[in-house]
């Protein structure tokens, strides 16, 4: 068969390498200049590595990338044990409490650990039953297989408040379902919180010499396998004929379309089923905005990933990448991640990129007085549909890879539900959808 794959993320390019040794003509269409989409990263002069323009890592347990990476010849992945933590205000009631030293004195905050059981119950927010009720009921996310009927028929905020206790939502988990979710917040199935906990390890992994190493160690794979890559290729048209698809002008025997799922309904309005689009149309999200900083120090002396827990500051978290990585591969400059989601709708998406710049530098010092003068470079990058709103809407018109037309398969990022986005995810989808042909 001939078969078009829509989109040159991750998840198009494993299905077009699966497909491929299928012995299926495989076309890949990418509208960017470079493939990888949301993983994709950007590389300057004299750096060594490349870095992404969105936070990527890899868990311990991520085991159908590793496999998948494995098979393709690319073993280059460095595992590190990180710190995470979340980032407080000091307020008056609370001084006594021991600071995490900042490198900016006038900081008014400090980060509490949060990696191990221990942490939990030594963490000074929460009273001995609350942080008892917090820690069982971790334990037990983390060690629960998916029940469905108690994870998709509550949703996260009662959850967590009938098991850990209203106090622990306010102090633990408000922020950062609010900065997540927005407005949805309070509706997140419970679902989302189990495969968070259940996923996340302790151990972190990274592809040497960045994402972008292993994309295009993937694409050389392409190459040599003959599949024809189609790079600053917009699908302007996807029209239906008799047994066949047309997409710009090429005729196909089947489509597997990895783009976000507002995008194709735009693009297939003409050949799917009226009530087929109107069920993908309820489908929302959110999407992500990320500040990539070049700095002469970092704000944290340990910490990898910081969640920011003050309800007065709109950044959701900071994460310190050469706390992770070591920052002789970017030049000697170390990098920081600020980062936040906004509804579709939010003015801030329509925002220049200098004043973008301004919204998170003016939060940041909030944290770190002095993060301007440590600056000395900046990118801004913008991930569409970056984060689906996992409720009970969702589990009725979430897309599955067979759609009403025969040979027309979708693998996009809503399918990962339960488990949030992620690489491993993508080229898991990237698999499965090729086992259909």
């Amino acid at each position: 068969m001939k078969i078009a794959v829509l989109g040159g993320g991750l998840a198009g390019m494993t299905a077009s390498y699966e497909l491929n040794k299928k012995g299926h003509d495989v076309v890949l269409f990418e509208k960017q200049n470079d493939l990888g989409g949301l993983a994709s990263g950007f590389k300057q002069e004299k750096w060594n590595w490349y870095l992404e323009k969105n936070i990527h890592h890899l868990f311990a347990n991520d085991k159908e990338i590793l496999s998948f990476a494995k098979k393709i010849g690319f073993n280059e992945i460095i595992f590190k044990t990180t710190k995470t933590g979340s980032y407080y205000p000091i307020t008056a009631n609370i001084t006594h409490l021991n600071r995490t030293p900042l490198r900016s004195t006038s900081s008014e905050g400090q980060v509490i650990p949060l990696d191990k059981p221990l942490h939990i119950l030594q963490f000074p927010y929460l009273g001995i039953f609350s942080k008892l009720r917090t820690a069982f009921t971790l334990t037990f996310l983390k060690i629960s297989p998916f029940i469905s009927m108690l994870y998709e028929s509550s949703y996260a905020e009662k959850f967590i408040t009938f098991t850990m206790g209203k106090k622990a939502w306010n102090v633990l988990w408000k922020e950062l379902f609010r900065k997540k979710f927005g407005k949805y917040a309070g509706i997140i199935l419970s679902s989302f919180l189990w495969a968070r906990i259940k996923k996340r390890t302790k151990k972190l992994g990274y592809f040497q010499g960045g994402f972008n190493s292993f994309i295009n160690h993937l694409e050389g794979r392409l190459i040599e396998e003959a599949v024809e890559i189609k790079k600053n290729h917009n699908i302007a048209s996807i029209k239906k004929e008799e047994k066949q698809y047309v997409v710009n002008n090429e005729k196909f025997d089947a489509v597997v379309c990895t783009l976000p799922s507002p995008i194709m309904t735009e693009l297939c309005k003409d050949i799917f089923p009226i009530n087929y689009l109107n069920k993908l149309k309820k489908l929302k999200y959110m999407h992500a905005i990320s500040l990539v900083l070049q700095t002469k120090s970092l704000i944290f002396d340990e910490y990898y990933w910081i969640n920011v827990l003050d309800n007065k500051n709109e950044i959701m978290g900071i994460v310190q990448h050469t706390n992770f990585m070591d920052k002789q591969n970017y030049d000697n400059n170390d990098i920081i991640y600020v980062y936040n989601y906004f509804p579709i709708d939010d003015k801030k998406i329509k925002l220049t990129k200098d004043e973008i710049y301004n919204f998170y530098l003016k939060n940041l010092k909030k944290i770190d007085s002095d993060i301007e003068s440590k600056i000395k470079k900046y990118d801004i990058f913008f991930g569409p549909y970056a984060q689906p709103i996992f409720d009970k809407e969702f589990l009725k018109n979430k897309p599955d890879f067979k759609t009403p037309l025969k040979n027309f398969f979708i693998a996009n990022l809503d399918m990962t539900y339960p488990y949030d986005r992620g690489t491993n995810y993508a080229v898991k989808l990237g698999k499965n959808v090729s086992d259909y042909f």
